[in-house]
């Protein structure tokens, strides 16, 4: 299939979601306070700490509410375009209606991604841009075009991040056929996002910077709003992002030859 294809196949999606978010209105504006309202409490427990401390990690107050921004705007996006789409995979290997998706003509991970689009996600996610902008006037930050543009692309590649990780945790459903337990381990990792690199020594450096990019995937950004984009930042990130989609493809391909299908 071309290009065009793939984006007439994604935004017939989009408008599917549009319509199922009309439909179910009360459930939309349920999800919108449910998930403004755990934004709200990160923001909280940022207010509670720096009323006994004057810096965590020599990030000041400001500095961390725009690294906590920067984490929920990552979350929140993952949350929009493909996180409940992959987290139905298991049900789709348990009741064998993957095989719906493997007949449809595209890239099955393609095809298993993009059914729907949470559009309550949005609402969050723009309520993250603000805290992003609040923190920044705090901050009294003015970036420029360079500046942004190094945001937006390791943004990017941050939401790749994460959509590979993943990836990789549900396709464990090709062999153990439900992911609630695993799941949890993957929102665990994930709080480490809301950390100043320089909070992390040691084995948990190595675990969570090198290995696993969970911190720097938000530190990069806020650090290139601070203190101007750098290019070995934005490579480091990229190299290691590519290497994890890499291989949660390949354990997803590997599921998908495990995968027996309804017929059997």
């Amino acid at each position: 299939m071309s290009l065009g294809a793939y984006l007439r196949i994604w935004l017939a999606s989009a408008r599917y979601s549009v319509t199922r978010a009309l439909m179910f209105r009360f459930d939309f504006f349920l999800w919108v306070l449910v998930d403004t309202a755990w934004m709200a409490v990160n923001l909280l427990l940022i207010e509670i700490v720096y009323q006994h401390v004057d810096s965590m990690a020599g990030w000041s107050k400001p500095e961390m509410i725009l690294l906590a921004g920067v984490s929920l705007l990552i979350t929140r996006l993952s949350f929009a375009f493909f996180f409940g789409n992959l987290m139905a995979l298991d049900r789709h290997v348990r009741e064998g209606t993957l095989d719906f998706v493997l007949a449809q003509p595209g890239n099955p991970l393609f095809m298993l991604s993009t059914r729907k689009i949470e559009l309550d996600s949005f609402f969050n996610i723009a309520l993250a841009v603000g805290v992003i902008a609040y923190a920044a006037h705090e901050l009294g930050l003015s970036p420029g075009i360079g500046e942004v543009c190094s945001f937006g692309i390791l943004i990017l590649f941050g939401l790749l991040f994460h959509y590979s990780v993943l990836v990789a945790v549900v396709a464990s459903a090709f062999w153990t056929t439900r992911i609630e337990g695993v799941m949890e381990g993957y929102f665990a990792v994930f709080e480490f996002s809301r950390l100043p690199r320089a909070a992390l020594r040691g084995v948990w450096e190595i675990a969570f910077v090198y290995l696993f990019p969970a911190v720097i995937i938000s530190n990069f950004p806020a650090q290139s709003l601070l203190e101007g984009p750098k290019s070995a930042s934005v490579l480091w990130l990229v190299g290691i992002v590519c290497v994890w989609f890499c291989f949660s493809v390949a354990i997803f391909n590997a599921g998908l030859r495990r995968y027996t299908s309804a017929r059997s």
